[in-house]
């Protein structure tokens, strides 16, 4: 499965290729022009019929993760976060260091040992480690280096009804909707663009909008989701089983109405269930591409994903598939010109 493939695959922010091979192995023969850009960002052109508005569909192939600091006498490894992290969901995961995944655990004081303050407050990414099995740091310094990045150790899982466990749902589904319609699609010309650094402040996504300058852009991302029953209704941001999500607003970018209410009519139109992505916490790529150049019109169209940013992110195959037929439908719509 295309997904399972590109959420166990390493890629966190700079460190995309391994990643970006499979993204490039996936369209070879599916597109008619690629270019990988100095930053690494992989932009393709889908030839078709012309249009009198340019249209990129954007996905970001990078994760968050961590990457190593410092190695110690005794051989442990310290290390910060690449991306937004939440240090509560650090202890104790496994993990992957650098190209040869040499394999290792997050540890830190044992609760046994913590004082009571420390019992009440997370741990300090200064007070983690990880340790790797080995003695000494020059044991440790034959497998690593400093430098190295490390990646959540966690399997692809179908599990319950419909619902998948992996790392990296932000947004290896983005990728991997764009792969697909980019396979299917037909005789419609668009730009398909896989952006790296998203994670850290959205570095690819503004070279990229202005190498190909579109008129229009949809950005398909893995968003936040947390529909749970302690939180009133109208501060839950999406909910798992209705459908992919429309965005409103973000941190970086309010989006276009015109083309949200288009957007929603096609839905409409084709029965495809959707909902609004109801917070402006956040940001994609949007926000560098929406100011590119003179100007850029962007929405944005998401796959819920509980537990975003850990190794154990959740989403709906029935809101993935709903976020696809979105897409082909919006497709069909901007080869009639009405988009």
């Amino acid at each position: 499965m295309l997904l399972k493939k590109l959420t166990e695959a390493s890629g966190i922010s700079g460190n995309e290729k391994e990643v970006r091979d499979i993204i490039l192995d996936e369209i070879k023969g599916y597109v008619d022009n690629i270019k990988i850009d100095k930053l690494g960002n992989v932009i393709v052109y889908k030839e078709g019929k012309n249009h009198s508005k340019k249209l990129m569909i954007t996905a970001h192939m990078d994760e968050v993760g961590l990457i190593v600091t410092n190695i110690d006498a005794l051989g442990l490894i310290k290390f910060v976060p690449v991306g937004g992290i939440d240090k509560r969901i650090l202890v104790s995961k496994p993990v992957l260091i650098g190209k040869n995944k040499i394999p290792g655990v997050i540890g830190s004081k044992p609760i046994h040992l913590q004082k009571k303050e420390e019992w009440e407050d997370a741990l300090g990414i200064d007070q983690l480690y990880i340790d790797i099995g080995v003695d000494t740091e020059e044991e440790a310094k034959k497998l690593i280096n400093i430098g190295d990045y490390i990646s959540f150790d966690s399997d692809f899982v179908e599990f319950g009804e419909n619902l998948i466990k992996a790392k990296a749902l932000d947004n290896r589904v983005g990728c991997s909707l764009l792969i697909e319609i980019l396979k299917e699609t037909k005789d419609i010309g668009f730009y398909g663009v896989f952006t790296v650094m998203e994670e850290i402040g959205l570095v690819g996504a503004g070279p990229a909008a202005y190498s190909v300058d579109p008129d229009i852009c949809i950005v398909l991302e893995g968003t936040l989701c947390y529909d749970v029953p302690q939180i009133d209704k109208h501060l839950i941001p999406t909910y798992l089983n209705k459908g992919p999500a429309i965005s409103l607003m973000d941190r970086t970018t309010l989006f276009d109405t015109n083309l949200r209410k288009k957007i929603i009519k096609i839905a409409e139109n084709n029965k495809i269930p959707y909902q609004y992505r109801k917070t402006a916490m956040g940001g994609n790529d949007s926000g560098k591409i929406h100011t590119s150049k003179d100007g850029v019109i962007t929405t944005t169209i998401s796959v819920p994903c509980r537990n975003i940013h850990s190794p154990t992110s959740v989403m709906s195959k029935y809101d993935y598939e709903n976020a696809y037929k979105l897409l082909k439908a919006i497709l069909f719509e901007y080869e009639k010109g009405a988009l």
